[in-house]
């Protein structure tokens, strides 16, 4: 026999290029070969379950319970009561959820350590089934189906998803029809009024929207646009002021009054072909000021949304669907311009609560 024809004893299977060093010996846990060790692992998982609601229920009461304007002193550190409650009841919810089910699984679940041949990527028909059956045993060794303590701690630690729906709460002022009419329906162009004889005591004046001076109808000229501000508005601040400013902003504009067309419901609403306006758009809220003199339009520069001031300001082009808000005006005996009431439509783009029944449209009187 040759040299090539004798049996080599070295060979080492190129899949395997190492000797197998097979598995370490097993060694059981405590509460493996112990039964009252495992009844208090289950004890201790459920119970830190069982903190997940009362957590979350905390969470809510805080939520509701605990004043915006506390605050904690931590010495130079001062941080707000409320954030702070809320981020530890929700933080420990959910942390007790990760540790019981940590607990549960180092505790109680399966501990068996299991080998085999990488299979290919296709699998078959076969193996499906012996996955299926893997993760059914899978479910049998966990312990769900004989420790009816976790399966209930884990439903009620679904609890914890209450906070998340609360917290919705936090998008925004419920839009109920009470908060739409002193919000988003209502502008400071409203007169005073004496609330125990409901008479006006103050009217709200139009100033100049860059030097804040009461604008006087023999100053404007013909065909010319003023962007105007309520007077008032200088008495607020912060937020406020934005807010106001952002819903009450206001064009004037002048045209000959034999070229323009006056609804005999709005004869009272201008003085002289002067005309005060909503200056947001009432397709998505963009400002608008970019006024043709001859056509009387004003065009949006956003969409192209194009509005006839010389027709009660009606769509004529673009997507906007409704006239543009016009506010009523009257001339004092200075010859200042004031407004005589608030808009009577809601300003800006539309929402799903809006009542567009009083909205002008063309051909309206």
């Amino acid at each position: 026999m040759s040299a090539h024809d004798e049996p080599s004893r070295n060979v080492v299977d190129e899949r395997h290029p190492l000797p197998d060093p097979g598995l370490e010996e097993h060694l059981p846990r405590p509460t493996d070969v112990d039964e009252s060790r495992a009844k208090r692992a289950e004890r201790q998982a459920g119970f830190l379950f069982a903190l997940v609601p009362i957590l979350s229920i905390a969470f809510i009461v805080c939520y509701f319970a605990v004043p915006k304007t506390w605050s904690i002193d931590f010495g130079p550190i001062q941080a707000n009561a409320l954030h702070m409650l809320l981020g530890l009841t929700l933080g420990f919810a959910v942390l007790a959820i990760g540790l019981g089910a940590i607990h549960w699984a180092r505790t109680l679940m399966a501990d068996h350590e299991i080998v085999e041949e990488r299979h290919p990527a296709h699998s078959s028909d076969e193996d499906r089934k012996g996955a299926l059956a893997e993760v059914n045993k899978g479910i049998d060794d966990s312990g769900v189906t004989r420790r009816k303590m976790l399966i209930r701690g884990m439903m009620g630690a679904g609890i914890v998803a209450v906070p998340a729906v609360v917290l919705l709460a936090d998008l925004g002022e419920w839009p109920t029809k009470d908060h739409r009419r002193e919000t988003i329906e209502r502008t400071i162009w409203a007169p005073e009024v004496d609330p125990a004889t409901d008479e006006i005591t103050q009217y709200r004046y139009l100033v100049n929207g860059v030097t804040y001076k009461r604008i006087k109808a023999s100053d404007i000229r013909l065909g010319q646009l003023i962007n105007a501000e309520p007077e008032n508005l200088q008495e607020l601040h912060g937020k406020d002021h934005q807010v106001e400013k952002a819903k009450s902003a206001l064009i004037v504009v002048r045209m000959e009054p034999d070229s323009i067309k006056i609804p005999d419901s709005r004869r009272d609403w201008q003085v002289g072909g002067i005309l005060a306006y909503s200056k947001i758009c009432t397709h998505v809220g963009c400002p608008i000021s970019l006024w043709e003199q001859q056509t009387h339009h004003l065009l949006c520069p956003c969409h192209q949304s194009t509005f006839d001031l010389g027709d009660s300001g009606v769509v004529v082009f673009g997507p906007a669907a409704r006239s543009l808000p016009q506010l009523p005006i009257a001339i004092d005996d200075d010859g200042y311009l004031y407004a005589t009431s608030d808009f009577t439509v809601p300003v800006g783009p539309s929402y799903f609560e809006r009542d567009s029944r009083n909205d002008f449209k063309k051909g309206d009187n």
